[in-house]
């Protein structure tokens, strides 16, 4: 169901690998992402589970005869499966009974919670596969100019040379809009007004609707507030109760456990994990997850930030920047079966990134907004290169500072420096 319009996105190249392997394909992510449409463009039929003209006739369907909904032309879309849970058991059916690849998509913005009385009977191991997807990076966004290749650099590329044309202005811009795809083509301050609404959705209605609790729409705002203070940090539950608490006395461990949980069924968090590879030291290594939305214009939103005034405060913008560089990593990662991680240990050394492969390689990385900050960065990363025990665990591949500077280069003790605006899959 190809559209002229669309624009192409890294997910599209994962959804076609994935649909050639497995009967059914599960597309996952916060909702306004894009799942729908990278879905239509690899689709021959669909299902709108949300339309609102047939919805009730959809869920009575559903719930005596789920086979129906299934007929089409494939790759059938079942979109917001989660709708009618039962419809996931109907899938897997369905690929049991014919080993064709390729016959469903599902996408769905909510981690449906399966340990629930009434939910998925089968966690369809083997038969449908999943796709995480996430706003649009800087270059499927248009502000990358691509030529820097992280793929490319796993496998050994030795020089890069490029220069980014987006300004500290436009990055900032850049951060504040998000990957949103409908804001991605909107004037300036239709754009802002985008990541503005999805926090207001949050609060309001999003929050609460998810796992069918009410939840109190100003400790929403609270503790989204509190997470987007200490964006890209590894803040504990306890330093933010304390925030939260400072307006809202009430707040309990567990109401903000099952607020935070909520957050995450919505793929609105995606805390950065901690990366524990082989060290020739005794080094203890910190564990703890650092704090980021899916998206930093989501941050912002929640502090009520813009442009001009994240410009006038570059530590906060620092922090930001990260986020978005962690947001674009996560998405060029994905077709290379890659992760994204932190690095912390206890003498306070760290890395801000670590991209690892389902094959072993790795590579570090440090975000530096400003270009008098690229030393320190390579400094440190060097120190943890220099740190691995490379007869238990394989050395770097590479080791690259993303900046929001202009030019990408290697210096001359090999560290990459590369503007994010450079960088591609």
């Amino acid at each position: 169901m190809e559209n002229e319009s669309y624009k192409e996105r890294i997910s599209d190249l994962s959804l076609q690998r994935k649909l050639q392997a497995s009967g059914a394909v599960l597309v996952t992510g916060p909702k306004w992402c894009g799942k729908t449409w990278t879905a239509l463009n690899a689709a021959k039929s669909v299902l709108f589970m949300q339309d609102p003209d047939k919805r009730h006739s959809y869920l009575r369907m559903a719930e005596n005869a789920p086979s129906f909904l299934l007929r089409g032309e494939r790759p059938r879309l079942i979109d917001e499966w989660q709708t009618a849970v039962v419809l996931w058991d109907a899938v897997r059916f369905a690929v049991d009974q014919n080993p064709e690849k390729g016959q469903f998509i599902l996408t769905g913005s909510v981690v449906v919670d399966d340990s629930e009385p009434g939910e998925m009977e089968h966690t369809g191991t083997g038969r449908i596969s999943e796709l995480r997807m996430r706003p649009m990076s800087l270059f499927e966004s248009g502000e990358s100019n691509g030529a820097v290749s992280l793929s490319k650099l796993f496998d050994g590329e030795a020089e890069v040379e490029a220069a980014s044309s987006l300004d500290i202005e436009s990055l900032a811009f850049a951060i504040c809009r998000g990957g949103w795809p409908a804001s991605v083509s909107m004037e300036r301050e239709p754009a802002l007004e985008v990541a503005r609404n999805y926090v207001d959705a949050l609060c309001e209605r999003d929050a609460s609707a998810v796992d069918k609790a009410q939840k109190d729409p100003d400790r929403v705002r609270a503790i989204l507030r509190s997470l987007a203070r200490n964006v890209s940090t590894m803040v504990t539950d306890k330093t933010i109760m304390a925030d939260v608490k400072a307006n809202d006395v009430s707040l309990t461990d567990k109401t903000l456990a099952n607020y935070l949980r909520a957050l995450r069924r919505l793929f609105v968090l995606e805390d950065l994990k901690a990366w524990q590879p082989s060290l020739r030291s005794k080094t203890g290594i910190r564990t703890s997850n650092k704090r980021l939305f899916v998206d930093p214009s989501l941050a912002v939103a929640a502090v009520g930030a813009t442009p001009e005034s994240i410009l006038d405060d570059f530590c906060y913008f620092g922090f930001l920047f990260e986020s978005l560089a962690a947001r674009d990593l996560r998405v060029y990662a994905e077709p290379l079966r890659g992760q994204v991680r932190h690095y912390h240990d206890n003498s306070g050394l760290e890395a801000d990134l670590i991209v690892t492969l389902a094959d072993g390689r790795w590579a570090a990385v440090e975000v530096k907004l400003g270009n008098r900050e690229i030393e320190e960065g390579a400094a440190h990363l060097k120190q943890l290169a220099g740190n691995i025990d490379t007869g238990k665990f394989p050395a770097p591949s590479f080791l690259m500072v993303l900046t929001g500077g202009e030019f990408a280069y290697r210096r001359h003790d090999g560290v990459f420096v590369v503007p994010l605006a450079c960088l591609r899959n």
